[in-house]
């Protein structure tokens, strides 16, 4: 900005209030978490809001008449759930010594381990402005830290620059090398990892039909047999779901053209299916369920059939969400993730660094032995 007198940093208790074409035209990616109509579906649905544990406190940069100019997408977290970015030692060793951890600044997509754009801004002095706004907002609220997650590569120097603390982990992406088609890929494999791969998806589609679905393929009642996959997996995962009901609908109705649904069927009874976001360059695995226990067919629904659509959408990578490593027998290869952390305490700033430190050589020597076993083939 040429004349930052002119500017106002505001704090906005929701995305929904903001202009949603001024709000997208500040992200060129085209990420779809963190498009207007994504994060303001979590606050419509209740999926974050108040009870959540996640309040949106978006702050933006806007001009003199209100124009916008840069914003960052962030919480004020009364938990650490929903992050997959584990801080839960930091916040005990706080709070034993007499500190309150919560709420905490989260700059993030709620419930999302996605690769994105974290600063929305138009210009590296922009993003500069608005990580020196949530640091000053830390400060002023006495807030114990500000916490950037699964932070597009290309704006981790951007943190660097202003100090915040870099941490990294692993998740498994597949690449796509200009495959024609699975065999194609398959073609880069060991013999006996081929082999494998095409024996245990025989086995998982026997009996059934995959359909891809998406736009007005779609369905409300393909709505409501996600909906009990996503309960099953939820209460056997982590208890409780993080998207509402409703949330599903408006996916349906803001962002149809935005997700594929795949899903299996046994003579006409859904009985499996995952749920993935389109981004330009990137199919983004979400949420998986079934009602049936079939050998393999978590595998074929939400990897093998996402190269497949990878593929065909002439995507470049599949991001398969956290964790994962059986994810590396299937053809996806361990890649660094990134996180930013404002700790204003010094000392505390210096104890978390120290341990940072050691975790990212751990980091760093389990990437590489995992990327030793990747099962491609060994003569290029």
């Amino acid at each position: 900005m040429s004349d930052e007198s002119a500017i106002e940093i505001r704090l906005n208790p929701s995305v929904s209030g903001i202009d949603a074409d001024e709000w997208d035209a500040l992200d060129s990616t085209g990420n779809p978490f963190t498009s207007h109509r994504f994060l303001s579906l979590l606050e419509r649905s209740g999926s974050v809001g108040p009870g959540t544990g996640w309040s949106p406190a978006p702050l933006t940069m806007n001009g003199p008449d209100g124009t916008l100019h840069a914003a960052l997408l962030a919480y004020l977290k009364g938990h650490s759930q929903g992050e997959y970015v584990f801080d839960h030692g930091w916040a005990d060793a706080w709070q034993r010594a007499g500190g309150s951890y919560y709420p905490k600044l989260q700059i993030a997509v709620p419930f999302t381990p996605a690769t994105g754009p974290r600063v929305l801004a138009p210009d590296a002095a922009s993003a500069r402005t608005m990580l020196h706004a949530a640091e000053t907002f830390c400060r002023n609220e006495g807030l114990s830290s500000a916490h950037a997650t699964f932070i597009a590569p290309d704006q981790v120097p951007l943190f660097e620059e202003a100090g915040w603390l870099i941490r990294t982990d692993i998740q498994f992406h597949w690449t796509n090398r200009d495959f024609a088609d699975f065999e194609d890929f398959l073609a880069t494999l060991s013999s006996r990892k081929r082999k494998a791969i095409r024996k245990e998806r025989a086995k998982a589609v026997e009996g059934l039909r995959i359909e891809h679905l998406t736009g007005d393929a779609l369905r409300p009642g393909h709505w409501d047999v996600f909906w009990d996959f996503y309960q099953d997996t939820g209460a056997r995962k982590w208890g409780r779901p993080y998207l509402t009901r409703e949330a599903f609908d408006l996916i349906h109705d803001t962002m149809a053209d935005d997700v594929l649904l795949i899903l299996a069927f046994e003579a006409d009874r859904p009985i499996a299916g995952a749920l993935n976001f389109i981004g330009p360059d990137a199919l983004y695995g979400r949420y998986w369920g079934a009602l049936a226990d079939r050998p393999y067919l978590h595998f074929e629904i939400c990897y093998y059939q996402a190269i497949d659509a990878a593929i065909d959408r002439g995507l470049s990578r599949v991001e398969a969400g956290a964790q994962g490593a059986h994810k590396l027998a299937r053809g996806y290869e361990p890649v660094q993730t990134f996180s930013a952390h404002f700790i204003p305490h010094e000392g505390f700033r210096a104890a978390v660094a120290d341990f940072l430190e050691v975790e990212r050589q751990g980091i760093g020597a389990d990437q590489a032995a995992l990327q030793a076993m990747a099962p491609f083939r060994k003569d290029g």
